[in-house]
C-alpha cells in the first residue's frame, strides 16, 4: 500500500515515531535476519511510522549495494501495518539515487538528511531540496540539523515549488528559530521533534506546536517509550517527571560520555533486553563493558517491556 504526500503528512501528525538500529554481524555485514525479528518485535507496539536507514539505523555508514535491501526488507517486513520512511542523505545526485531506490523498493517516504561536510548558502539548500523533491513522487521530509539549517522563506520557497515536500523535524533546538518556523509555514507542514533523546525536549516541543517526536529508546524499552509518549500527548507530567528523573538524565550521563554514543547507546540497550543488533561500525565506537552495565541497572528499574 502506497500513500499520497498528504496521506504522509497526516500520518506523521500524530502518534510516536521511531527510528530501527540497523543489525549487523559479528563482521559489521548487514543481518537481514535479525533485522526482519527486530522489526516483527517492534511492530505491535503502535509506533505511526518507522524510519529505516535513518541517524540510529546508521544511513551514514551503508553502502549503495545494501541500502535498497534494508529498505526493502523493512517495507516487506511491515506492509500493512507500519509505514516506512527511508533515510536520505549525502551529495545531491547521490540522495536523488537513494531516494529513487527507496521509492522504487515500496518506502511510503524520504527523511531528507543533511548533505555531506560541506555548508551551504539557502540557496543552495534550496536547490538541494528542490532537486530531490522533483525526482520523486512520494512525501518528503526535511530534517533541520547539522550544516542543513534552513530559514523560514526557504522553507516558504521550497513549499510553493514541491507539493511533495510535506514535513520539517528539528534536530538543531533553536526554539527561536523553530517558532519562526511554525508562524511562516502554519499547517503546511507536520512537525517532528528530532533531538538525540527527544523525550527531555518533547513537553517543550508540544508546546510550540509540534507534538511528534522520534524515539530511539524505542528500540529497547518499546513500552516505556510508547508510556512516555501517552504521557506528553495527555499532559501528564507526573509521569513525565518520574521517567525523567528515573530513567532519562541517567540515560543521559551516559550517552554524553562520548561522541557519537547516541546511537551506540541504542544497540547496547538492544541487546542488555535481548534483541541484539552486533556492533556500531566505525566511525561510531561500542560502549564499554562498564557503561553497559550502568545502562542495564536503569533498564532493568523499568520493568519487563
Amino acid at each position: 500500500m502506497s500513500f499520497t504526500p498528504q496521506e504522509l503528512k497526516s500520518i506523521m501528525s500524530s502518534g510516536l515515531l521511531s527510528f530501527p538500529v540497523t543489525d549487523f554481524d559479528a563482521e559489521g555485514n548487514f543481518n537481514r535476519e535479525g533485522y526482519i525479528k527486530r522489526l516483527e518485535w517492534l511492530g505491535p507496539y503502535g509506533a505511526s511510522a518507522l524510519f529505516a536507514a535513518g541517524g540510529t539505523g546508521e544511513f551514514f555508514s551503508l553502502t549503495p549495494e545494501e541500502y535498497p535491501e534494508i529498505i526493502k526488507t523493512a517495507v516487506d517486513v511491515c506492509r500493512g501495518t507500519v509505514p516506512i520512511i527511508a533515510g536520505a542523505g549525502g551529495p545531491t545526485r547521490q540522495t536523488i539515487a537513494y531516494a529513487q531506490a527507496a521509492e522504487k523498493a515500496g518506502a511510503h517516504g524520504i527523511l531528507l538528511m543533511p548533505h555531506y561536510l560541506t555548508e551551504a548558502s539557502q540557496e543552495g539548500l534550496y536547490n538541494h531540496v528542490k532537486a530531490i523533491c522533483d525526482s520523486v513522487d512520494f512525501g518528503v521530509i526535511i530534517y533541520n540539523r547539522a550544516q542543513a539549517k534552513y530559514k523560514p522563506d526557504t522553507l516558504a520557497r521550497l513549499a510553493d515549488a514541491c507539493p511533495n515536500l510535506v514535513g520539517f523535524k528539528d534536530g538543531v533546538g533553536d526554539i527561536e528559530a523553530m517558532v519562526s518556523v511554525f508562524q511562516k509555514m502554519g499547517d503546511r507542514f507536520s512537525y517532528l521533534g528530532g533531538l538525540p533523546t527527544a523525550e527531555v525536549y518533547a513537553a517543550a516541543y508540544k508546546a510550540l506546536g509540534t507534538p511528534v517526536y522520534s524515539s530511539a529508546v524505542f528500540n529497547f524499552i518499546p513500552k516505556t517509550a510508547m508510556k512516555f509518549y501517552e504521557a506528553v500527548r495527555d499532559d501528564d507530567q507526573k509521569t513525565q517527571h518520574q521517567l525523567l528523573k528515573d530513567f532519562f538524565m541517567p540515560y543521559l550521563d551516559i550517552r554524553n560520555k562520548k561522541q557519537g554514543y547516541a546511537v551506540s547507546i541504542v544497540k547496547a540497550g538492544a541487546q542488555i533486553v535481548g534483541h541484539g543488533a552486533g556492533p556500531v561500525r566505525p566511525p561510531l565506537s561500542d560502549l564499554s563493558a562498564a557503561e553497559s552495565q550502568e545502562l542495564a541497572a536503569l533498564i532493568e528499574k523499568l520493568g519487563p517491556q
